[in-house]
C-alpha cells in the first residue's frame, strides 16, 4: 500500500472512530470505508452472572490476533477518540492518563479483559509499578489506568472500556487492598465504582485481583511487552 493510501485510510478510520464515540456506537471499521463486511463478525460471549452483577468482563469471540506493530498502528489511530470519550466521564484520571508513563511497548491481547488489547499507564505516584513483581506496595494516590480496544477478524474496531485502579487511604476496603476500581465506558459512562454507584458491577475486579494479593493486588504487563527499567 502506498504512503498516501495509508494516510487516507488512517484518516478515514480516525473520523469513524470519533463519530462512533460521539454517536454512542463504539464500533468502527478497520478496513477501507467501502468495505461492508468489516465489523459484521462482532459477537460477544454471553455474560456470566446477572447483568447488574457480572462475574467477568464482556468478551469478544474470535478476536483478530495482531502483531505488535499492527496493534500499535490501530492504537495510534483511535487513542485520541478513546481519550475524548473517557474524558466525558469528568474523572481526572480518565482525562489525563494518556499523559502518564505507559509501561508496555505495544498493546497486548488480554483474555482476562474480554479479548481486548490493553495499554497499562500509571501516574507519577505509582512510578514503582515499573518494577513489576518487585514493585512492592504502592503508596496512597497511586493510579493505574488501562484503556482497551478490540479488533475483529474482518477489521472492525470495538472501542473498549477504561479500567482504573486508585490506591485509597488505609481502611478504605480491606478485601480490595484499599484499591478503588472504576470502569468507564468509551462514551464516558461510569459503569461502576468501588463503594460508589454501580459498585456491584466492579465487584468481580476485586475477586480477580485477590489472586495476586501478595503483590498488592496488581497484575503487570506480560513480559514480552514490558519496558525495561529506565527505558
Amino acid at each position: 500500500m502506498r504512503a498516501t493510501d495509508t494516510a487516507v485510510r488512517r484518516a478515514s478510520i480516525m473520523a469513524m472512530a470519533v463519530a462512533a464515540i460521539f454517536l454512542g456506537g463504539g464500533v468502527v471499521s478497520g478496513d477501507e470505508p467501502a468495505s461492508e463486511e468489516a465489523g459484521k463478525d462482532i459477537e460477544m460471549s454471553p455474560i456470566s452472572g446477572p447483568p447488574e452483577q457480572p462475574r467477568r468482563h464482556f468478551r469478544l469471540r474470535s478476536p483478530a490476533e495482531l502483531t505488535p506493530s499492527d496493534a500499535s498502528g490501530y492504537y495510534d489511530i483511535i487513542r485520541g477518540a478513546l481519550s475524548n470519550g473517557y474524558g466525558r466521564s469528568g474523572l481526572s484520571a480518565a482525562r489525563s492518563y494518556q499523559r502518564w508513563r505507559r509501561y508496555n511497548r505495544a498493546p497486548y491481547l488480554s483474555s482476562a479483559h474480554g479479548n481486548h488489547y490493553l495499554n497499562n499507564y500509571a501516574n507519577a505516584t505509582a512510578s514503582a509499578y515499573g518494577g513489576y513483581e518487585k514493585a512492592g506496595e504502592l503508596p496512597v494516590g497511586s493510579v493505574i489506568a488501562k484503556d482497551s480496544f478490540a479488533v475483529t477478524r474482518t477489521g472492525g474496531i470495538l472501542l473498549g472500556p477504561l479500567f482504573i485502579m486508585e490506591k485509597m487511604p488505609a481502611g478504605f476496603s480491606y478485601v480490595s487492598g484499599d484499591w478503588r476500581y472504576t470502569l468507564v465506558q468509551p462514551d464516558g459512562t461510569v459503569l461502576g465504582r468501588t463503594k460508589g454507584e454501580g459498585a456491584e458491577r466492579v465487584q468481580y475486579c476485586i475477586g480477580c485481583h485477590l489472586a495476586v494479593e501478595d503483590q498488592d493486588h496488581l497484575y503487570f504487563v506480560p513480559e514480552p511487552y514490558r519496558l525495561a527499567p529506565g527505558e
